[in-house]
């Protein structure tokens, strides 16, 4: 092994200071992290310079002395805050140190299996809320880790920028540039010279709709990073016939992969559409020779192929994987229902006869007659959304110009809900297609209007009286309610009026409206300030179903406007029923009108069917193939069927549109029901493949122990905090209910810097974290801090009046032990890297040692042995201070005589060290023999005397 003096864990003085040498790209230069200092106080020296002052010389680190004598009960939290404040485990799994949360067993199987390809390429589509961002972000850390990569870009929706940049902070501790049309010229600024944002910024998120474009595509192409993760991959799928806008994101990330060096994941809680060309277009950006594969044709082989780069898993996959609790909340789902009322449902007739005449003309291109039909089944779609969606649809109808299009882009159909990504509010306008209206449509349009503006309120709207009293209910039940819609107008209606008609029954709530006419930092930082107050109700537009997490300060969504592809559905409840919801139960639910037949037609035909699969197998079965257009013939039954009659009924069974009496659409009715069944049994099978199951517990449980005894786990954290505030800091810290209250006058202002500012703090050491607590996890700067004061003032002895030091030493008298026993805390530090590669890391970690009676005795304890000591034991007698010192006294004489048996120890250590990044080479990369050795001398952190209870 390497002994130079600026060998890679080499212990040097330098500058009136100990360091411990890094690992250097260049020969030149000397990189030197401070002895007990963070990874922020890591400093380079430039060799070549020459400067006296700079050249290292040896170091030792000190043996503990009689001056550290003090209580054992404080040797302990020394040995905690040594443990946490490491930034590099010894451990296979490198990234788990540098986190600030402890990765769920079951999201390490991404890790794994990324770690398994080079180049790595994965597609990640476990369900909404399962944690797909964490997944991707231990990646992220491991490949840095392993100097595998040392850039990487997220590419995602506009609107999800912020989220990704807070998220990538806040959980591996990295600070990420966002790129995208309001950020670059700034960027721009911060570069000397003639390097793009894409090179000259390592970590970057950025929008995918501001680089697909031709005049940054091709730069980003070449220049992206090593890694490059997409989120919400299914919008960057390669429909027939799609916009130019999706055609471009596909040819952008297809360019991305084709370079055979990239690594690439793929983010996505939907990657079927149900149309086979989507997902296989998707599947050839892991290889491409998953572009042509026929899922359900395929062979064993080419599925086993195939399931080493594609995971997939349902929420019941990983409740209860490797025996580890994953709380969910449990989902209360179903529907209310209201009725249109007196005059609504004569308004409605009126218009459903205005759209069947729409529709009732036979002359005249396809075209023509399909924008006609789409406008009246978006003119119905509107109205019924809410009367403010319906005069804005019918008004600015009537006040644009009348241009006869021939872009079909121009066109919607308004049977679709999109769920390309885009996001964008729907104005009412735009479902009514380009017609040249007649003198007389442009009155009967106008008449529909003023009607319409007549039946605004709650008095008249008896869809918003029954949102009303649902959303009453619930706050008064404690709920938080998200309720979707989706129209911008319908959002702003509804929003106004649940002002006016809760504001009597609930003084203290706040309502806030939140579309896509505000921009993104500005929809997100009225999320979170709605957030903050007690009672509190948010009314939103899809532009919040994707990407955004509002689990924290939200347990309840009302679909106002129901969803016509499930997909959707499933998306909205997913900001809120997802991992990190703290509340036992959430609710969700879809409000339907008992005598509105556009809800009879999406509720009867399509949403029951796909929840119940959803409630019976666990799964959410997207929408099938060509179900747009069965749902398309069914609708034309609400049109082209003059017999319609559907009564007002409790009884969902009733809302049949007819179409007993409509052969083409019961028909289609039967054909769509067998598609989601055909769709169901798919996915069944496709997640049964995906889910993982051959990655075993027993590949991650012994690693994932180590880690945790290395690094330090929850409880550590929490004992070391609880510990170090009342044993050496006389600070108050109650246990409550659920976790903890912290008292924060006494606390000293460099400490207290890195908490809120407030007098009394509810903390927790979970993670789910309760609401209105502070999560105080391993890398929380309060902890840092904290480990950093007990290791500098266990070192130094200083501190101020009030406080004591954790002890270097210790000598006490207990029942745990028969005859005197020496426990000795060591720091190791162990370089590892991969056989005859460039790369190295110094990992620490450390070791408890020790042995019975007289070292030549040879009654050595084991590391487990020792530690159990150290947890256990208890005073049992008292010895006087000039006892303690001789007894201290002969033992530190001995350790001069032992530098075989710690170096021994050392070894027997770094040889368990060798067979478990073995172990995972073997799993994980094969052939890829980890080289690890250890820097001697060990570091001698704390000597510990037990004697025997003195005898009567």
């Amino acid at each position: 092994m390497p002994s130079t003096l600026t060998s890679p864990g080499r212990l040097v003085s330098l500058r009136g200071r100990e360091w411990v040498v890094l690992p250097s790209d260049d020969a030149e230069t000397l990189l030197l992290k401070p002895l007990g200092g963070s990874d922020d106080e890591i400093t380079g020296i430039y060799l070549p310079l020459g400067f006296k002052e700079d050249q290292p010389g040896e170091a030792k680190f000190p043996d503990p002395k009689k001056e550290d004598l003090g209580a054992f009960s404080s040797a302990r939290l020394l040995l905690e805050s040594a443990r946490l404040a490491f930034r590099n485990g010894a451990g296979p799994f490198r990234c788990l140190a540098k986190l600030s949360f402890r990765a769920r067993a079951y999201q390490m199987v991404p890790l794994i299996m990324a770690l398994r390809h080079e180049p790595v390429r994965l597609l990640v589509a476990d369900d909404v809320g399962v944690g797909k961002t964490i997944e991707a972000l231990l990646i992220v850390r491991e490949l840095l880790e392993r100097r595998i990569i040392r850039r990487f870009a997220v590419l995602c929706l506009p609107h999800l920028c912020d989220q990704w940049q807070e998220e990538i902070r806040s959980k591996i501790g990295i600070e990420a540039v966002v790129i995208r049309s309001n950020t670059q010229a700034r960027l721009d600024r911060e570069i000397h010279g003639d390097a793009s944002v894409f090179q000259h910024f390592p970590f970057q998120v950025l929008s995918i709709d501001y680089i697909k474009s031709d005049a940054r595509r091709d730069v980003f192409v070449s220049q992206c990073p090593e890694l490059v993760i997409l989120d919400e991959a299914h919008t960057c799928a390669r429909p027939s016939g799609a916009s130019p806008g999706q055609q471009q994101r596909h040819d952008l990330v297809r360019r991305i992969t084709e370079k055979a060096e990239q690594h690439f994941v793929m983010l996505t809680a939907t990657p079927h559409s149900g149309k086979p060309d989507e997902f296989q277009s998707l599947l050839g950006l892991l290889h491409r020779d998953f572009a042509a594969l026929d899922l359900p044709a395929a062979t064993p082989e080419q599925r086993k192929r195939l399931a080493k780069h594609f995971v997939q898993r349902r929420r019941g996959d990983v409740l209860k994987w490797m025996g580890e609790d994953t709380p969910f909340a449990k989902r209360e789902a179903g529907e209310i229902s209201y009725e249109l009322g007196t005059g609504y449902a004569t308004f409605f007739d009126q218009v459903l006869g205005f759209a069947r005449k729409l529709v009732a003309v036979q002359s005249g291109p396809e075209r023509q007659k399909r924008v006609h039909y789409w406008t009246a089944l978006g003119l119905l779609r509107g109205i019924m959304s809410s009367p403010a969606a319906g005069i804005e649809m019918l008004r600015n109808r009537l006040e644009s110009p009348e241009v006869e299009s021939d872009s079909p882009e121009s066109e919607e159909n308004p049977v679709l809900d999109s769920s390309d990504g885009f996001l964008l509010d729907v104005t009412p306008s735009q479902m009514v297609g380009q017609i040249l209206w007649s003198d007389p449509e442009k009155r009967q349009l106008a008449n529909f209007a003023r009607q319409l503006e007549s039946l605004s309120g709650a008095q008249h709207d008896g869809k918003l009286e029954a949102a009303a009293k649902t959303l009453a209910e619930w706050l008064r039940d404690g709920f938080q309610p998200v309720v979707f819609c989706r129209y911008l107008a319908t959002a702003r209606y509804v929003g106004e009026q649940l002002r006016s008609l809760l504001k009597a029954k609930f003084k203290d709530l706040r309502v806030e409206v939140v579309t896509s006419e505000d921009p993104d930092d500005v929809r997100r930082q009225r999320v979170n300030d709605l957030g903050k107050v007690p009672r509190r109700l948010l009314v939103a537009t899809d532009c919040l179903s994707e990407g955004i997490n509002l689990q924290e300060s939200f347990t309840a969504v009302l679909h106002y406007d129901l969803p016509w592809n499930p997909n959707r559905l499933e998306q909205r409840e997913g900001r809120v029923d997802r991992f990190g919801q703290t509340a036992e139960y959430v609710k969700a639910y879809l409000l339907f009108g008992r005598d509105n037949p556009v809800d009879g037609l999406v509720l009867g035909v399509i949403l029951e069917k796909i929840r119940q699969i959803r409630r019976d197998r666990g799964i959410t079965v997207p929408f099938p193939e060509d179900s747009s257009t069965v749902l398309d013939t069914v609708a034309k039954a609400l049109l082209f069927n003059p017999d319609r009659t559907v009564k007002a009924s409790s009884d969902k069974s009733q809302l049949k549109l007819g179409l007993e009496d409509f052969a083409e659409a019961r028909e289609a009715e039967l054909r769509i029901t067998h598609k989601i069944e055909d769709a169901a049994k798919r996915e069944d099978a496709t997640r049964s493949l995906f889910a993982q199951h051959s990655i075993k517990s027993e590949e991650l449980e012994t690693d994932l122990h180590e880690a945790d005894t290395a690094i330090g786990d929850v409880s550590a954290v929490e004992r070391f905090v609880t510990g170090t505030l009342t044993e050496l800091l006389g600070v108050q810290i109650d246990r409550t209910k659920t976790d903890w209250r912290l008292h924060a006058g006494n606390i000293s202002a460099s400490l207290r810097a890195h908490l809120p500012d407030e007098a009394f703090l509810d903390v927790s050491f979970r993670s789910p974290t309760p609401k209105k607590h502070v999560y105080l996890g391993r890398n929380h700067p309060f902890v840092e801090a904290l480990c950093q004061y007990v290791m500098a003032h266990a070192l130094s002895r200083q501190v101020r009046p009030g406080e004591t030091h954790a002890a270097r030493s210790a000598v006490m008298r207990s029942q745990t032990v028969s005859t005197k026993t020496t426990l000795l805390l060591f720091r190791c530090r162990n370089v590892i890297g991969e056989r005859n590669g460039p790369a190295r890391i110094v990992a620490e970690e450390m070791l408890v040692w020790g042995y019975r009676g007289s070292p030549i005795d040879g009654d050595f304890l084991s590391n487990d042995e020792a530690m159990s000591l150290l947890n256990q034991a208890c005073p049992a007698g008292d010895i006087t201070p000039q006892s303690r010192e001789n007894f201290f006294d002969n033992e530190i004489k001995l350790l001069g005589q032992l530098r075989k048996q710690f170096d021994a120890a050392a070894e027997e250590r770094n040889k368990h060290l060798v067979e478990a990044h073995e172990r995972f080479s073997r799993f994980f990369r094969a052939g890829r023999y980890e080289v690890v050795y250890p820097v001697l001398p060990m570091d001698i952190m704390g000597l510990y005397i037990l004697l025997p209870e003195a005898s009567r």
